[in-house]
C-alpha cells in the first residue's frame, strides 16, 4: 500500500469510529443530578434578605455590631426610624462576626442637608474586611458623588485609592443608595505569603461599578497597598470618619456567606 492510500484507508476509519461514537452518544451523557442546590427562599421585596441570610441590622439595634478600638464594647451609633447614623465622635463599628468569602447587600443615606466638598461630604467607608483598629482593611469607599468632584479613586464606588468606579450611578443627597457586594477574602500559604489576592464585585444603585477587581493589598490613605500581613476571617467595618459634614446613615444590611 502506498502512502496516500495509507492516509486515505486511515481517515477513513477514523471518521467511521467518529461517526459511530456520535451515532452511539445520548443526551444523557451530558446530564447530571447531584449535587442538587439548596432551596433558598428569595426575598419578597428586591433588596431584602433572602431566606439565607444573616441580618446584620434589621431597622430596630445594633446588637451585631461592636466598637472597632475596643470589641467588648457594643455599639453606639445611634438608631431612629429604622436606620442607624454614625457618630463620629465614638469612633468604627464593625460586625461581632467574621467573615470570608461573601455577598453584601448595605443601604446608606448622605443627609438631604450636607455641607462641605471633595472629601469632606458625607465621607465614610465600608470595608470589606477589617483588619485591625482605625481605618485598616479593604475599603469601598461611601461618599456623596453627586456633582461634587473628588479625586476619582476616592469617590464613591471606588476601592479607596486602588480603582475608580467604573461609572457614576450616585443618587442626590437625601435619597437612599445601595452596595451589593461580592467578596472574595485573599488567601495565604502557612508562610503568610499571599496565595490569592482580594477581589470584590460591586454594584452600586444595581449599576455594575467593579468587576471582579483584584486588590492589590489592604487600601491605604499614603502609600502603595501591599499584602504585608497575613489573616483570616474578619469583620465588616463601617468608618466613622473625621469630615466636618452632616454624618451618614445606614439601613437593610445582610449577609450571605459563600
Amino acid at each position: 500500500m502506498n502512502l496516500n492510500r495509507a492516509i486515505l484507508t486511515t481517515t477513513l476509519i477514523l471518521g467511521t469510529i467518529s461517526i459511530s461514537n456520535a451515532q452511539e452518544a445520548k443526551h444523557e451523557d451530558t446530564e447530571f443530578y447531584t449535587p442538587v442546590p439548596p432551596i433558598v427562599s428569595p426575598a419578597k421585596v428586591i433588596g431584602n434578605a433572602p431566606g439565607d441570610a444573616i441580618v446584620l441590622f434589621d431597622g430596630k439595634n445594633m446588637d451585631q455590631w461592636v466598637m472597632t478600638d475596643d470589641r467588648s464594647k457594643p455599639a453606639t451609633w445611634k438608631v431612629s426610624k429604622g436606620a442607624f447614623t454614625v457618630d463620629k465622635h465614638s469612633g468604627n463599628i464593625e460586625t461581632k462576626q467574621s467573615f470570608n468569602n461573601y455577598q453584601l447587600h448595605l443601604e446608606w443615606q448622605v443627609p438631604a442637608n450636607i455641607s462641605g466638598e471633595g472629601q469632606a461630604r458625607g465621607n465614610s467607608g465600608l470595608f470589606l474586611a477589617s483588619i485591625g483598629k482605625g481605618d485598616l482593611g479593604y475599603e469601598l469607599q461611601i461618599l456623596d458623588a453627586y456633582n461634587n468632584p473628588t479625586y476619582t479613586n476616592g469617590m464613591a464606588g471606588s476601592i479607596y485609592k486602588q480603582t475608580t468606579p467604573l461609572v457614576n450611578p450616585s443618587k442626590k443627597p437625601g435619597e437612599w443608595q445601595t452596595y451589593d457586594v461580592i467578596w472574595t477574602a485573599p488567601v495565604f500559604e502557612t508562610d503568610g505569603t499571599l496565595k490569592s489576592p482580594a477581589k470584590v464585585t460591586v454594584l452600586f444603585n444595581g449599576v455594575l461599578v467593579q468587576n471582579n477587581f483584584e486588590l492589590k493589598g489592604p487600601t491605604q490613605y499614603v502609600g502603595l497597598p501591599a499584602y504585608r500581613k497575613a489573616h483570616g476571617a474578619s469583620p465588616i467595618k463601617l468608618q466613622a470618619h473625621g469630615d466636618k459634614s452632616e454624618p451618614l446613615s445606614f439601613r437593610n444590611i445582610w449577609i450571605r456567606e459563600l
